[in-house]
């Protein structure tokens, strides 16, 4: 599952949660609606807890900063090895443009 994936589904989890404590505090529900309410919001809290998610507040972007810098130390290509042919390739390309460079402004 991809990190954006995996935020994404924590952060509908917490707007569940949300609604549903919103549902427990309101006076005008049901003895039934708050007593629903409170056994969803017990498994709500569970999944995030096993999702290791943070708690919500500002270690979630730090979280989150870790999160993306690891995907991206994964994702980035290999450097290429040095000493190979291409070094000195490169190389003579340089000293190549910056030569045609002197040569053409003068």
């Amino acid at each position: 599952m991809r990190i954006s994936g995996l935020m994404g589904s924590v952060e509908a989890v917490r707007r569940k949660l949300r609604a549903v404590t919103s549902v427990v505090e309101d006076r005008s529900a049901t003895e039934h609606e708050k007593a629903n309410a409170a056994a969803l919001k017990a498994r709500l809290e569970q999944r995030l807890k096993d999702a290791g998610a943070p708690a919500g507040d500002w270690t979630d972007n730090a979280f989150r900063l870790g999160r993306w810098a690891t995907e991206v130390k994964k994702s980035a290509s290999p450097a290429s090895p040095k000493g190979d042919w291409t070094d000195n390739a490169l190389r003579l390309g340089k000293a190549l443009r910056r030569g045609y460079k002197r040569w053409s402004s003068e």
